[in-house]
């Protein structure tokens, strides 16, 4: 038997029996039984090749390929792993476009800006790490249409103010008030005057540049430029949205060309 058959042979034998035992019992007649009159000393003479009906399986061979076989079945679930966008009934384009990006940020992606106004009234906006956010909630809500998605002050940068104004440029020295661990955060209350900054696992902010906000990619350590009047950089799109559920939403998706 060339190796080839014999690696489908123990296939086929670790896939029909639960453990080594079990395949050895297999092989095990009842007049081996009778004769021997014990069920130990026929399963080492199957396992030694001496007795049996089929193939001669090595132990440490069954359990090699049935933990490879484990393994691989465990990947492939994960991959498999269903999105929680399948299967929804998307109507708005900011949800479709979210669902489209979700498989992808998974290892990290996107960045989302969004403006709009909460349930104080208030108008808020900010830049929102997707691939981040997929992390450490549950979107179901969002794609359900059960609560909207908006921004935090734990998420990129997020300002909350009164007076209506599009994506802001604040002056650099603005996120020096707050500095904690290797966090920086961007949170603005126009009415108290509070700024906090905040980077995320996948981009970190620099906001020492004086023509406006910048996001590093941590990865690829490429810079997305998030000035609408401005290339969004290299292997970065600027893609604006049009949706009935926010004031504005734009999505900055960011390619990266360093393996993983």
């Amino acid at each position: 038997m060339d190796p080839e058959e014999g690696s489908t042979a123990v296939d086929n034998i670790v896939t029909q029996f639960n453990t080594y035992e079990d395949f050895l019992d297999s092989q095990i007649t009842t007049v081996d039984l009778y004769y021997l009159e014990d069920e130990s000393l026929a399963r080492q003479l199957v396992e030694l090749g001496y007795r049996g009906t089929g193939e001669v399986v090595k132990r440490e061979d069954f359990e090699a390929r049935k933990a490879a076989i484990e393994i691989a079945r465990l990947a492939e679930r994960t991959q498999k792993k269903t999105l929680t966008s399948a299967g929804k009934d998307l109507q708005d384009n900011f949800l479709k476009a979210l669902a489209v990006r979700e498989d992808d940020n998974r290892n990290g992606k996107s960045v989302i800006f969004i403006r709009d106004r909460n349930s104080h009234g208030q108008e808020v906006s900010g830049y929102i790490d997707y691939a981040h956010r997929l992390k450490i909630e549950d979107f179901e809500v969002y794609f359900n249409g059960k609560r909207r998605l908006l921004p935090r002050p734990t998420d990129m940068r997020a300002f909350k103010f009164n007076m209506s104004k599009t994506e802001l440029r604040l002056p650099p020295t603005s996120c020096n008030l707050f500095l904690l661990l290797d966090f920086i955060s961007y949170f603005y209350n126009w009415d108290n005057h509070i700024a906090v900054c905040n980077s995320t696992p996948n981009y970190q902010v620099i906001t020492d540049n004086p023509e406006g906000l910048l996001f590093k990619y941590k990865r690829d350590r490429k810079i997305l430029n998030v000035d609408p009047k401005a290339q969004p950089g290299d292997n970065s799109t600027r893609t604006p949205i049009q949706t009935q559920l926010y004031i504005q939403a734009v999505i900055f998706d960011h390619i990266s060309r360093r393996k993983t």
